[in-house]
């Protein structure tokens, strides 16, 4: 029997500088990681870890307000490598799609590798579920997460900005939005006699 390959949801939190006071060559730096892997419609693994960044270590006051994080929980926190490494042994078990909301995600995923001379750990479809949602409910700009769950009539998981809460959002939303997708598949289209009452026009008519 072949095994089925993994969703895997992420989410990540990153480093900011303080407004109008970018330091030179700044760049956004992973600082907290949260991961859903699914396999078979089943959540198989939650991984939750802080970051520490290395080209600039030092979080500004603005990144701590507004992640409610602290110095202390990044510098106790993983190494980049080591992120990777579990990305890694992910991608060693099969990987369907990396499911993230919005593509800032993988962006700075992709920057941060680059600067690190780190190799870009997956290989996989990537599907940013935003933009999966505003083509589904043909919306003109572009829904936060915790506004997207909201618009369901449920509530996001835990905390907003926090990494692994949101990517358990991100799979919740994921889905009811799939669940939406089969129901819409295999509802068959209605013909002019379901949508009109045409025994109240034959009466109108006689």
């Amino acid at each position: 029997m072949v095994k089925a390959k993994q969703l895997v949801f992420i989410d990540f939190e990153f480093s900011m500088p303080e407004r109008h006071r970018v330091p030179k060559g700044f760049f956004p730096e992973i600082i907290e990681a949260g991961v859903v892997v699914v396999q078979n419609g089943q959540v198989t693994d939650t991984f939750s870890t802080y970051v520490k960044p290395s080209a600039f270590p030092k979080l500004t006051n603005r990144c701590k307000r507004f992640l409610s994080i602290t110095q202390d929980q990044v510098d106790g926190g993983i190494s980049f490598q080591t992120l990777i490494d579990y990305f890694n042994q992910l991608n060693s078990n099969g990987i369907e799609k990396v499911v993230t909301w919005g593509n800032m995600d993988m962006k700075v995923l992709r920057d941060n590798c680059a600067q690190s001379g780190t190799a870009f750990p997956f290989q996989a479809q990537f599907v940013d579920l935003s933009m999966e949602y505003k083509r589904f409910f043909g919306d003109q700009n572009q829904t936060g997460l915790w506004k997207a769950v909201q618009e369901y009539g449920r509530e996001g998981v835990g905390k907003h900005h926090k990494a692994l809460d949101d990517a358990l959002t991100t799979q919740h939303i994921y889905n009811l939005v799939e669940k939406d997708k089969k129901y819409l598949d295999k509802a068959e289209p209605t013909t002019i006699g379901d949508r009109i009452d045409l025994s109240k026009l034959y009466n109108q008519l006689a």
